[in-house]
């Protein structure tokens, strides 16, 4: 059975596997949601706050997601990465 990835979620400097494709979609739909705390990510993706921050600097590093302001740091996606075909 194929499960649908979003598609900011592969990385290009690192490799694709199913766990961390399965995390940081739950990631990038919260914040499209409009969750911009890791911590909020956290407890709606029902992942540990570890592994969403883990996630969230890996897409920062691939500029997909931006911070802003000062601690608490709020996330926001960017206009790079792949994009969802409509």
């Amino acid at each position: 059975m194929r499960r649908a990835y979003h598609p900011k979620a592969f990385l290009s400097l690192k490799r694709n596997i199913r766990p961390g494709l399965i995390a940081r979609t739950q990631i990038i739909l919260q914040l499209e949601k409009n969750t911009p705390s890791a911590r909020a990510i956290a407890q709606d993706a029902k992942l540990s706050y570890a592994a969403t921050l883990h996630h969230i600097r890996l897409l920062e590093a691939e500029n997909i997601l931006v911070r802003r302001g000062k601690k608490p740091f709020r996330w926001e996606l960017t206009g790079v990465g792949q994009q969802r075909l409509t």
